[in-house]
């Protein structure tokens, strides 16, 4: 036992496994193969355009936002005569440029101001915008503006915080029910009871919140690094009082979103605007990252509280779920995030009895906002742990568990959707299949008999996803295809590029329905001016929808070119096109796409709320010191049922990287705060996320084959967001090699460890002699660990 084996020193490796389903090589049929990203070659050799590389024009203004230096105060007054005083110093904006009426703002609720007025309720409020000739006098001017505050009681951080002051926004908890959970209760053979916590989690994309914004007589042009041009232009549109017609906002590609770039930019974005249109002059600005960690808002921390019920056997016969959502302090998309979390804490799991309350507390927190997955891994995180749970009580394995109460096809959701096309349980035994499980579990327990301070563990995490924006309004995309006479083809979309490769697949897609070389197509940028009233290019959708969009002003086209073609059937496009030219034929055409109404009615919590699901399966093997609370991922396998994937290149390349977003957030990423909501971790010095060296040694990803989805655009899946949550299996490995290392210390087996798997907390969860003579732990305090007092 005290003697330890060396440890072979691993090479990395990986293998992605996908089918190219077009073995005739059909030049116009792009669908399916795994064709380079568009903007690949630009992107590597820094050729590729973001909002801060347009080049700068005479008499050019920077704009630099005054941010509230309190959590919760009253303002009681803002001076910026000594900022006006700095050379290059032109401007200051502030609420007293704004009535009331015009100064509110929020993508669903107006509930937050452009500029603060009289109060504000977190470090992310704006009190105004400092303008300047260049951005060194931007930053002085700001760092000159003087603002007395009055602080206000109670400065609501933590969830515990908002649980003990009961601040919840208004209407909640929501309330999900099936079934009668308290008799099912009184007739189970179990009851376990438990908790799950995760915490904040920073998007860092490459690319800070930008936006440059320029006026052309009464016109006005925006450019942001948003995932949602639409609702700047709205925004704009308000607070200026100018109709939409005459404001063009623009997006050729963000350096990363991940979610964060859906609803916060507009605190940047509006105010440039504002800026630009008031003064009449271009003005530009971006967030340093210090600024952009603090006020950009993260992936909320939640509190899950579980209680399950189920047979001797392991089957689960009832569940409830209390959940409790760090918001913020304002609304922003929480709405939609918590009924997300509210529908997704089944994860894989058929639970006949349910009952679910959701909480999204209302802090003094900037206003935290979307991340991919959208709270479905906090969720989700919740099952897996409560089937554990269930084994540990039952001595059985949690393998055993899963399979008795995975979903099959036809089950019944506890939203009473039914599942089609289900195919966990062919992602679940490849997966087991193809990484070799059952002989690696034997070599893991016979290291760990082995090896005192290093253990490893293994585990494998299903996943499944639902596809929807789950609001019938925002399930609409349009298209609009230009033909020009030589034969090349201009495409624009309502959704942007972020490096996801939509791009990329929509080129693929209407290179395919017109029957050309996907090289003859091109998409410049997203423009409002273009496609009008576009969603947000967000919930991994976009594929789908605007797909369809293209599709069909792909079909309008292909029919006014028929005559000509049936009349030159040796011909070829750019025949048929300049042809169609000569004749006055419409070059040009537009395409809609309405997706199937959504029929899920909450009061009788029945009816379909998804347009299909995305599974997965994953299986990790970690290496931990028990001595440090360092950890390595040595292997990964991942089984993906994507569909018929549009681009398996593209799709994998999602798939890896929603993992290691995922790993991150489970294993390494720490946001911490102190008593006053300040954030103390900005910057890469003080937060941690994953680097080249962290990826899995061996990481193996494999598409499932054969699982066509007729639900979307040829049998294609959304790939986005699903892929995250995998990135437990990590999470429970690490878990499995503490258990392993607390029986070796004579500690219980059961312990809890709390996301995200620190090395200090992995430390501390090693129990031993050392540990014990650490105080206070963080069963004393009661507090969480990423507050400091």
């Amino acid at each position: 036992m005290t003697g330890a084996q060396e440890i072979p020193v691993m090479q990395p490796n990986s293998s992605q496994c996908f089918e190219i389903r077009d073995q005739e090589k059909v030049v116009s049929t792009a669908v399916g193969k795994p064709i380079t990203h568009v903007s690949a070659i630009k992107q590597a050799t820094g050729e590729a355009i973001y909002c801060d590389d347009i080049p700068t024009v005479a008499g050019e203004l920077y704009l630099k936002l005054v941010f509230s230096s309190e959590a919760h105060a009253k303002i009681i007054s803002v001076d910026a005569s000594k900022a006006l005083l700095v050379p290059g110093v032109e401007a200051f904006l502030s609420a007293a440029d704004l009535d009331e009426e015009r100064n509110k703002m929020g993508p669903i609720m107006k509930d937050e101001e452009i500029f603060s007025r009289d109060t504000v309720t977190s470090r992310a409020c704006v009190i105004g915008a400092i303008l300047a000739t260049s951005e060194n006098a931007a930053r002085k001017g700001k760092d000159l503006v003087v603002v007395n505050y009055e602080r206000l009681n109670p400065v609501i951080v933590t969830l515990e915080d908002a649980i003990s002051h009961e601040s919840y926004f208004p209407s909640y908890p929501r309330i999900l029910k099936k079934g009668d959970v308290n008799n099912a209760f009184t007739n189970s053979s179990h009851i376990v009871e438990g908790q799950v916590r995760s915490g904040a989690q920073e998007h860092f994309y490459l690319e800070t919140f930008s936006a440059y914004a320029t006026r052309k007589e009464d016109e006005l042009e925006i450019i942001a690094s948003t995932q949602h041009p639409e609702d700047i232009a709205h925004m704009v549109s308000e607070a200026l009082q100018i109709p939409s017609h005459k404001i063009i906002a623009k997006v050729k590609r963000i350096g990363g979103g991940f979610g964060g770039k859906e609803s916060r930019p507009a605190i940047l974005a509006v105010p440039v605007a504002i800026a630009a249109y008031k003064l009449k002059r271009a003005v530009r600005a971006v967030l340093d990252r210090d600024e952009d960690m603090q006020v950009s808002g993260y992936r909320h921390p939640c509190l899950i509280k579980y209680k399950v019920g189920f047979t001797e056997e392991g089957k689960i016969t009832a569940a409830k779920f209390e959940i409790y959502a760090n918001a913020g302090n304002s609304m922003d998309i929480s709405c939609a995030m918590i009924e997300r979390t509210l529908v997704h804490v089944d994860n894989c799991y058929f639970i006949p009895n349910v009952e679910v309350h959701g909480y999204l507390c209302k802090t003094n927190m900037p206003s935290n906002t979307a991340f991919r997955g959208f709270g479905a891994p906090k969720a989700m995180m919740a099952a897996e742990t409560m089937i554990r749970h269930v084994a540990t009580e039952l001595n059985k394995s949690y393998e055993e568990i899963i399979c008795i109460n995975m979903y099959q096809e036809g089950s019944l959701t506890h939203y009473n959707q039914e599942l089609t096309y289900c195919t966990l349980s062919r992602c679940w035994n490849e997966c087991i299949e193809s990484s070799n499980y059952w002989q690696r579990r034997i070599e893991v327990e016979e290291f760990n008999r082995h090896n005192r301070w290093k253990k490893k563990g293994i585990t494998l995490v299903p996943t499944k996803y639902g596809i929807s924006f789950q609001v019938n309004v925002l399930m609409q995309a349009g298209a609009l295809l230009l033909v020009y006479k030589d034969g090349s083809v201009l495409l624009s979309i309502g959704g942007i590029e972020m490096g996801q490769g939509l791009f990329t697949k929509m080129i693929q897609v209407a290179a395919t329905a017109l029957e050309i070389d996907y090289t003859k197509i091109h998409i410049s940028e997203m423009s409002t001016d273009k496609v009008p009233n576009s969603s947000p290019t967000a919930a991994s959708i976009s594929s789908d929808l605007y797909g369809m969009a293209v599709i069909e002003a792909c079909n309008t086209l292909k029919a006014r070119l028929e005559p000509f073609k049936a009349k030159n059937p040796n011909g070829k496009w750019d025949d048929w096109v300049i042809d169609a030219y000569v004749n006055r034929v419409s070059l040009s055409a537009t395409g809609f796409y309405a997706a199937p109404e959504i029929t899920y009615d909450s009061e009788t919590n029945s009816g379909n709320l998804y347009e299909y699901f995305t599974y997965g399966v994953a299986c990790s093997e970690v290496i931990i010191d028990c001595l440090t609370g360092d950890h390595q991922v040595l292997r990964t396998d991942i089984v993906m049922d994507v569909g018929e994937s549009l681009n398996p290149a593209i799709d994998i390349g999602q798939v890896e990287g929603a993992f290691m977003q995922g790993y991150g957030y489970y294993t390494m990423e720490e946001m911490v705060f102190s008593p006053r909501g300040e954030a103390l971790s900005r910057g890469p010095g003080a937060y941690k996320i994953p680097g080249f060296s962290d990826i899995p040694k061996v990481f193996n990803v494999s598409l499932l084959k054969g699982a066509p989805n007729p639900r979307a655009v040829y049998s294609s899946k959304a790939v986005g967001e699903p892929p995250l949550f995998l990135a437990t299996s990590v999470f429970f490995a690490i878990k499995d090699a503490i258990r392993a290392a607390r029986i070796d210390s004579g500690e219980s087996p059961e312990f809890v460890l709390d996301a995200p798997a620190t090395c200090a907390r992995i430390r501390m969860a090693c129990e031993d002699l050392i540990t014990k003579q650490v105080t206070p732990t963080i069963k004393d305090t009661g507090k969480p660990w990423n507050v400091i007092a």
